[in-house]
């Protein structure tokens, strides 16, 4: 096997992180401070714009998820001096999908984090409201009337944090064919004519997918340490992750079509402590590393 793709795959199947601090020199006096890699965190705040997003009794998500994400970027900026932070939005606009993606893509980024808040489907209940007449004659018969009504308020609360799901791997592996040279250090490896690329492509997916789980259980872990619902890491095919080639999480925060929820998120303790508990899985990520 050719010597260089073979370093490649070595970094395929190891943690992206381990390059990401240069290892101890011997010869550097203890104490001596080593050089670490910059690394560079998006931040998406879920929907925005003419896109509101779930809703709740007197809010919106769009509003959630941007209040809690510049917080986040707050934390990082002020601690993590070896953490660059991109927001795909700080206002109350609508990038596309798309959009977000190449935010992320075109930075070069190591990290892409989504924040969104999460709702139950609408229950819905038919209520007689009364009678009327149809027909004529001796076929004229008294039936009953009924209207629809929607209940959106739930009780079901929690935290969960979503990683893309294997469907999706596909639109993945693109993102990292088009942007793989901001990750190899041999980006002329990645040649659409050269069989190996394929192979390459496919071990970096994989890895990623690895190292958004890594991320994903950080982050999860730290909601839950507030004392919140654990509804758990899952796989789910989510466009916002797929087009990015960087591990990537989403982070649903809270229901807020639950009232007492929603009363949380909405309130300046809720918003710090959701925020520094995603702050501090993205950090125990990056030194884990």
């Amino acid at each position: 096997m050719h010597i260089r793709f073979f370093s490649i795959l070595l970094a395929c199947l190891f943690p992206l992180g381990l390059w990401a601090q240069t290892p101890p020199n011997p010869a550097t006096p203890q104490g001596s401070r080593q050089t670490i890699k910059q690394v560079k965190v998006v931040l998406d705040a879920g929907h925005g714009g003419k896109d509101a997003g779930a809703r709740g009794k007197y809010s919106y998500e769009k509003e959630l998820t941007l209040a809690i994400v510049l917080r986040v970027g707050r934390l990082l900026n002020d601690s993590m001096k070896n953490v660059s932070v991109i927001y795909t939005r700080t206002t109350d606009i609508y990038p596309t999908l798309q959009q977000r993606h190449a935010i992320a893509n075109q930075a070069g980024a190591d990290l892409f984090v989504s924040v969104h808040i999460n709702a139950t489907a609408g229950r819905t209940e038919k209520v007689l409201t009364g009678h009327t007449y149809v027909g004529k004659g001796k076929r004229r018969r008294k039936v009953p009337t009924y209207k629809t009504i929607v209940h959106r308020e739930t009780s079901t609360s929690g935290v969960m944090t979503l990683v893309l799901g294997n469907i999706r791997n596909n639109q993945k592996a693109n993102a990292f064919g088009e942007y793989g040279e901001q990750v190899l250090d041999e980006p002329d490896l990645l040649d659409e004519n050269n069989p190996q690329t394929a192979i390459i492509i496919a071990q970096y997916t994989q890895a990623f997918l690895g190292r958004s789980i890594d991320l994903a259980t950080q982050i999860q872990n730290h909601l839950v340490s507030l004392g919140r619902p654990d509804l758990g890491v899952r796989q789910q095919s989510l466009e916002v992750l797929a087009g990015s080639y960087m591990p990537g999480v989403l982070v649903e925060c809270g229901f807020i079509n639950n009232p007492s929820e929603e009363d949380y998120m909405n309130s300046d303790e809720g918003q710090q402590q959701i925020a520094m508990a995603i702050f501090r899985g993205i950090k125990a990520y990056v030194q884990g590393r």
